[in-house]
């Protein structure tokens, strides 16, 4: 049996710094909070908690007074950041330059809406394709101040009023077809005047889905490992059986079923931008363990 990782599969840029920035802390000081699960991954989670990363919640937060906190690649909103000062909290801020980049962007549309608006006029409709309550999306939305519209698929565009100006984004880690077909069905229905979108889905990840299919069609049997969290995982695994219908998604080797390689000669491994190199690595050595 010949047993391959995908070499493009694993830790994104932001992921990467995320971890590397705790890791940093947590050598030096010991200890450290994470403002909610640092990687989509409950495996890279643990392994973190046992060298001291405490992960909390936005409610925890609260009530945290004189710490530090690492906010991870996905962003927040303004109201974190107010929150830690006034709380007198250490921000170690993990966003990622996408993200980041994507919330300044935003932000100003908002602000020259406003503008438009205290001078009488109409401001756009700001619109956000990506994942009701993912963080990355929540961060988007706070740049708004809550304002802006967050559509999944094409029947959440029923939130949406066609006869006014529409600015339109995407979460970062959203597929560019997915974009593809909201911006159509808005070109469908639009009756206002200005009708703008703008790609803003990072290529890193983007670019994934051609290399995970190729890498998918040639082997027998494929093993995705992701977290159950992960968003990206779920895209990124549907693409896998779209071209391999014997690819099969667990969370790590426990999840491995034997009868799934028996008689199979390639087996192809591989993961989301949330999946640790080392955790696909242990996939294989129980593998090879097991076919000895």
């Amino acid at each position: 049996m010949r047993i391959s990782i995908d070499p493009d599969s694993g830790f994104c840029f932001g992921v990467v710094n995320a971890i590397r920035k705790a890791e940093e802390r947590l050598g030096s000081d010991g200890s450290l909070f994470c403002l909610g699960d640092i990687v989509h991954n409950a495996a890279e989670v643990e392994r973190l908690r046992r060298e001291g990363l405490t992960t909390i919640t936005h409610s925890e937060l609260e009530n945290l007074h004189d710490a530090r906190v690492l906010l991870r690649a996905h962003g927040e909103p303004p109201a974190t950041y107010a929150v830690a000062r006034r709380n007198g909290i250490e921000v170690i801020d993990a966003t990622c330059p996408v993200v980041l980049q994507l919330q300044r962007r935003i932000k100003k549309a908002y602000d020259e809406g406003e503008a438009l608006c205290a001078a009488g006029g109409d401001p756009p409709q700001i619109i956000i394709y990506g994942k009701v309550g993912h963080a990355e999306v929540n961060g988007l939305v706070g740049q708004t101040n809550g304002e802006a519209i967050v559509v999944q698929n094409a029947e959440d565009l029923e939130k949406v009023d066609f006869s006014r100006d529409i600015l339109l984004y995407s979460q970062t880690t959203k597929s560019l077809s997915g974009l593809a077909e909201i911006v159509a069905e808005i070109k469908k229905r639009f009756r206002g005047s200005r009708f703008e979108w703008y790609d803003t889905i990072c290529r890193q990840v983007a670019s994934r889905m051609d290399k995970i299919k190729a890498f998918a069609s040639s082997h027998e049997v494929v093993l995705f490992v992701s977290g159950a969290k992960s968003s990206n995982g779920k895209v990124l695994y549907a693409g896998c059986r779209e071209v391999n219908p014997r690819s099969y998604h667990i969370s790590g080797p426990e999840e491995l079923k034997q009868e799934w390689l028996d008689g199979v000669e390639t087996v192809g491994i591989c993961g989301a931008t949330s999946t640790p190199l080392w955790l696909m690595q242990a996939v294989a050595e129980h593998i090879e363990k097991s076919a000895r």
